[in-house]
């Protein structure tokens, strides 16, 4: 898949089938479903859900949390502005 297909797949009632559960939390976030996104990101036990996990905090506004997941994901906090820290995450989980 690519970034422009996944991207299309935004304007679906359901993300594509067979992405893995860190991309799927993306595909949430970005339709505004913050909460899925996060029960999806807290039930992957990586680094990448780690990393999933730390922007969603940061979008909440919960610095600390996302500080926390960061750490856990062994990645410096972003500085990145929110949209394009979820590319950069999105185009390094395709």
């Amino acid at each position: 898949m690519t970034m422009e297909d996944f991207l299309s797949s935004l304007s679906n009632d359901f993300p594509p089938e067979g992405i893995s559960t860190t991309l799927q939390a993306l595909w949430y976030d970005a339709k505004g479903e913050w909460e899925k996104a996060h029960r999806l990101a807290q039930s992957v036990d990586s680094a990448d859900g780690a990393w999933v996990h730390a922007y969603l905090h940061r979008k909440e506004g919960d610095v600390g949390n996302a500080s926390y997941w960061y750490h856990r994901a062994g990645k410096p906090r972003s500085r990145l502005s929110l949209e394009e820290e979820w590319e950069e995450i999105v185009k390094a989980l395709l």
